[in-house]
This record gives structure tokens, sequence and C-alpha cells, in this order.
């Protein structure tokens, strides 16, 4: 997938962004805090509907303005030009379209632009709560896999209703608990039986990416961890509803899924370097890539790199290049304060590039001799 063209008005600090983009490498050079993530982040919400950092749509229009517009023309892998367009007016419904027909639910648009967004906020995925490891295997799986999707949707609504049971002052209705439980059990199952597929196929991938990076210094993996792996779901859920009821909320099930991310066969998060953090979260994204790029069968992932290069010695930031320059990637955005560390990807990929400088949200294209 190549996004060709992209509009922004009013999202974030961004006020007015029009910019034609190269099919290959685009760059965006400028200082800390002037637009440049904000920008990827635009890219990134035609992709999902939401925005990567969790914030509230209403959140995300410029201060003092009434309103945000994202619109994006792409062409596919087969030919096929899409336009995707989002607006939303403050304290309004948003509004998404493809080809200037509107969604009736945003799911449908999820898995049309995959893309792979690695930022230095990647580094949670090591040391935050499982949380953030589920939400990497759902981002994922969710871009090819529709039924999950759906799946997800209707285990979240099982497990909030029993958990309101579980919280009633009164004993709760035991018919009504037992119909949550076989949902979270029924969509749970699905939900598990993904992800284990999901985890066994990325391990080799991220290996040896990593390998790759580091020359094979270090021995990762990746265990995925599940109460699923425990037996049947439904007796899982079901086994300690008393202990549910003392504390109030759902102790097991896929909600708890973790992914065990190891160095050498210890705890990345205890055991882990700044340099090797780094690179564990940059390999297990391009991983992620890899993976979408041989399952999303009409679509080259996107890929989005944001401040990749700090904290990683000469020799890793090298190997990086030598990946990312390759035929294997499609279109990439790339954001830096350093133009040397784009100098060095740039001299890897010939005159298929663009680069942007960035300045309080203002972006424009720097022209270079290759345009010439």
């Amino acid at each position: 997938m190549i996004l060709k063209r992209i509009s922004i008005v009013n999202y974030k600090n961004i006020q007015a962004a029009n910019l034609d983009l190269s099919p290959k490498i685009n760059c965006l050079i400028g200082h800390n805090g002037a637009g440049k993530t904000n920008f990827l982040d635009a890219v990134y919400y035609l992709s999902f509907c939401k925005s990567a950092f969790g914030s509230r749509d209403s959140q995300l229009i410029t201060h003092g303005r009434d309103f945000f517009v994202i619109d994006g023309s792409y062409t596919a892998d087969d030919g096929q030009e899409e336009n995707v367009y989002c607006g939303m007016k403050r304290g309004q419904k948003k509004h998404f379209k493809r080809n200037k027909k509107e969604y009736r639910r945003l799911s449908q648009h999820i898995g049309l632009i995959p893309l792979v967004f690695v930022s230095p906020s990647d580094s949670i995925l090591i040391e935050g709560f499982s949380e953030e490891r589920r939400k990497l295997m759902d981002v994922v799986i969710s871009q090819y896999d529709h039924p999950y999707i759906e799946a997800l949707t209707n285990y979240n609504k099982a497990l909030q209703q029993r958990n309101s049971l579980l919280k009633q002052e009164e004993e709760p209705d035991a018919a009504l608990l037992d119909l949550w439980e076989e949902q979270m059990a029924e969509s749970g199952s699905v939900i598990y039986e993904a992800r284990t597929r999901f985890v066994d196929e990325l391990i080799p991938v991220f290996r040896s990416i990593y390998n790759r990076i580091a020359h094979d210094s270090e021995e990762v993996s990746l265990r995925y961890v599940s109460h699923g792996q425990r037996g049947d779901l439904l007796d899982v859920i079901r086994r300690d509803r008393a202990k549910d009821r003392a504390v109030g909320y759902s102790l097991h099930g896929v909600h708890r899924d973790d992914l065990e991310m190891l160095i050498d066969g210890y705890p990345m998060k205890l055991e882990g370097s700044q340099g090797q953090n780094k690179t564990f979260a940059l390999a297990l994204k391009l991983a992620q890539f890899n993976f979408l790029r041989r399952t999303v069968s009409h679509a080259t992932p996107l890929l989005l790199l944001d401040d990749i290069f700090d904290k990683l010695d000469s020799r890793r930031v090298e190997q990086i290049v030598g990946l990312v320059a390759g035929e294997d990637y499609g279109q990439i955005f790339i954001t830096d304060t350093n133009r040397e560390n784009l100098d060095r990807i740039l001299d890897h990929c010939g005159p298929e590039y663009k680069i942007f400088t960035v300045d309080d949200g203002d972006i424009e294209e720097r022209k270079e001799e290759h345009d010439v």
C-alpha cells in the first residue's frame, strides 16, 4: 500500500498540511516537539480510526479550533485507488469514509491499510504491564483476521457484564453468570487460538531480525502465557467463581494473557540494557511487519519509524539501515532530529525519497538534487 497524498487540517499542532509523498522513503526532520510524531500519528489514524497514543478524539483537535480533517489517497499493491477521509467537529461524532462512502462500523476499516508504527514509547512493551503486550497482539491480528475483532468485542462485553454482576452487594443471578461465562469462553477460545498461531509464527521471524541487528550476541525469545493453556476455558473461568466474587472482578480468562519477553532465558525487563531493550522492541515491530506482509495479500504495510536511532550503537544502526532499505519493505516514514542518521539510510536507497522539514506544525518539502 502506498500513501500518495495526505491532507491534514487542525490535527494536534498541524494546522494545515498538503503533501505529495514518495512511494519509498519519506524523511521528516525537525526539533523535538516540532510535530514530526503528530504527522505520523495522523497517518496511523487513517489506518486504525484512532490515535496511536490513546488520546480521545476531542483532544486531537488543534487548540482553539472546532474540527480536524485527515484525508489520504492511496494505491494498493494491485493498483486499486483508495481514498480514506476522517473528519470530526468538536462535540460531535467523527465521520470515517472510504471512497466517499461512510462506514457503518469502524471495525470494517481495520486491515484495509496495514501499518506498523515503531516509536520510543515501544519500551512500554517490555517495561509495562501485560495489557500493553496484549494490545500489541490485538493490533496485528486485527489487521488480517476480522472474526478476531468480533470475538474480542464480544469477549470484552461479556467480561464487563460478568464483572458488574460480581461487584453487586446482593448475590448475583447464577443463570446470568452462566450466560456471560459461556460467552467469555466461546469468544475467548477464538482469541486464544488466534494468539497462539500468531506467536508461533512470529517467534522465528523475530529471532532472525534481532540476531541480524545484534550480530547474534544474545539469545532472545517470546513466550505466550494464557489461561487457555490450563484446559477447557469455561472450566478455568468458573473454577474460582467464589474468589472472583470476593475481589469483585474476573481473575481468569484471556484478558489476563501475557507475552513474556526473554533474553538468554531471563526476563528482558530485568536483564536488558537500554540498547538491548530498544533493539528487542524494534525487532518485534519489524517482525510484525514481515508477518503482515505475508498475511495481508492485497497490501504491503506502511512502516512508520519515529526517532528509532537514539540509544543504539553505530553497528546496530547500520544493520537497521540495511534492513529497512531492502526490497522487503514498501513505503517508509522516518523521523529524526539528526540529518546524518537519515543520510545513512538514503545512501542505500537511490533517488526514491523525499525530505520534509517540520517546524511548529508547519511541514514543507525540502528539494534535493535528485529532484532536478
